[in-house]
């Protein structure tokens, strides 16, 4: 979509009607995943492709009918089992595309959506694909403004809220709800398309504990980074496929990283030579998290030597040390899902405690 945006902004401006094809969901082997587009305009002009040439053709023709009709329509391509030379992919794939027009009378938001994609500025669409609500309806949710509705006050409500929350992770996908926005039902599909990068999650310490943190870090949707000074321990073979892992200095690596306040950060040194520099950097620059590994004893000798290093009481009140909730976590793997939850309480608020223990509702207003 942020490659075909000059050209649709130019449409768009010109009040042009253009038929907007979006990758919803793939199986299997798909060229492309979901958010990859396409766009057929005036004068049969296409930008984009949603499959790298497959079934172009096919939803170049289903785009003009959409854009005839004023109405959109969902179409799944794959092979076809009667005719193999039918429409379709050739690695085996299969891919459900939404095409839907756009002017601005059909989507009045798009234009301040595409300045938002072009400036850098995170923002989600959320397009009803299926179920009973108006297919193609478009709601854009920014992290402090919405535009747009999918229809149904309560709908517009769970979904803002979920958007938000896949906006804060950089995810793109599928949703499901009820007709009033019931997330109990799957009866409407609606597709959250986020424009903004993924999260970065920097774990330092390539010990045990960093290997099952940067799993469920993957997991939560972080963009995860495994940094060590050994070489010996940072070697890509001990981490999950998809974590980057640096062999440098902590502090030097992250004074060379740039960071911002949805970013994760979890010192699993507890060596002072290595975490107190790295502390120090770290808790002086934007970060949503900023956690520690160690006893009560290591971090009362942590929280002295960065007192030293002349951090204020401002600066250490963001350290959370010891890193996790207190779940008797043991394992690795446990202490990894211990600090998951605390990333995931802090962002959003919550209390850590048990839910039989809290009363009102679940989700509080304006969370995921």
């Amino acid at each position: 979509m942020r490659d075909l945006l000059p050209v649709l902004e130019r449409w768009y401006a010109a009040r042009v009607p253009f038929g907007l094809a979006t990758v919803v969901s793939v199986s299997r082997s798909a060229p492309r995943g979901p958010g990859a587009a396409m766009a057929v305009g005036p004068d049969d002009e296409v930008v984009g492709s949603v499959s790298g040439g497959c079934v172009e053709g096919a939803v170049f023709d289903l785009a003009q009918e959409v854009v005839a009709e004023s109405e959109a329509r969902l179409a799944t391509f794959g092979y076809s089992d009667e005719d193999a030379f039918a429409v379709g992919l050739t690695c085996g794939g299969e891919i459900t595309v939404l095409v839907r027009p756009v002017t601005p009378e059909t989507d009045p938001a798009f234009g301040a959506v595409a300045a938002s994609v072009g400036s850098g500025e995170p923002v989600t669409v959320a397009t009803v694909v299926d179920g009973p609500a108006r297919r193609g309806a478009a709601l854009a949710v920014w992290p402090e403004a919405v535009a747009g509705s999918l229809g149904d006050p309560g709908l517009d409500v769970a979904v803002t809220a979920d958007a938000r929350g896949e906006l804060a992770l950089g995810a793109t996908g599928l949703r499901h709800y009820g007709p009033h926005g019931e997330r109990r039902e799957d009866s409407v599909s609606v597709f959250l398309h986020s424009f903004a990068p993924p999260p970065r999650m920097l774990v330092f310490g390539a010990i045990d504990y960093a290997a099952a943190v940067a799993r469920i870090g993957a997991f939560l949707g972080y963009r995860v980074t495994v940094c060590d000074a050994r070489p010996v321990f940072a070697t890509p073979k001990r981490f999950p496929e998809g974590v980057e892992v640096v062999a440098e200095w902590p502090h030097r690596y992250l004074r060379g990283t740039e960071t911002d306040e949805r970013t994760v950060i979890c010192v699993l040194t507890h060596d002072p030579k290595f975490d107190v520099p790295l502390l120090e950097e770290a808790l002086r620059r934007p970060a949503a998290y900023i956690g520690a590994m160690g006893s009560r004893r290591t971090h009362d000798d942590r929280r002295k030597r960065l007192v030293e290093a002349g951090l204020d009481e401002r600066e250490l009140a963001r350290l959370r040390s010891p890193l996790g909730l207190d779940l008797g976590a043991r394992t690795p793997e446990e202490v990894a899902v211990s600090v998951a939850a605390e990333i995931v309480a802090l962002r959003w608020g919550g209390s850590g405690a048990p839910l039989t223990a809290t009363s009102g509702a679940i989700h509080a207003a304006g969370s995921a």
